[in-house]
């Protein structure tokens, strides 16, 4: 079964610990979670000029999985879509900033 690479987050390399039952990845990871500091764009690659999946906003929640780079990937949660941003968009999780 082929899951949509917009929704799931699964890679070759890597996949959300929450799809270990259903998608097979060399390594899995628990997703930490960000709020979105600036409005941005999730791509579908890392590249600059990928193709815009969807925007996300200032204060959006994110479950980071994964970052290289400058660039970070895991889950616009409100949107509950896969994708790319730039990794100086997000911030601390909600618990991390009250400490």
């Amino acid at each position: 079964m082929a899951f949509d690479p917009r929704t799931y987050a699964a890679r070759r390399d890597l996949a959300d610990v929450r799809l270990a039952e259903q998608v097979f990845a060399p390594h899995y990871v628990e997703p930490l979670a960000r709020i979105v500091l600036r409005d941005a764009t999730l791509r579908e690659s890392p590249a600059t000029d990928a193709a815009p999946v969807t925007d996300v906003k200032a204060g959006d929640a994110f479950d980071l999985l994964d970052t290289v780079g400058g660039t970070a990937w895991g889950i616009a949660t409100q949107q509950g879509l896969v994708g790319y941003i730039e990794a100086e968009a997000l911030g601390a999780g909600p618990k991390e900033s009250r400490a």
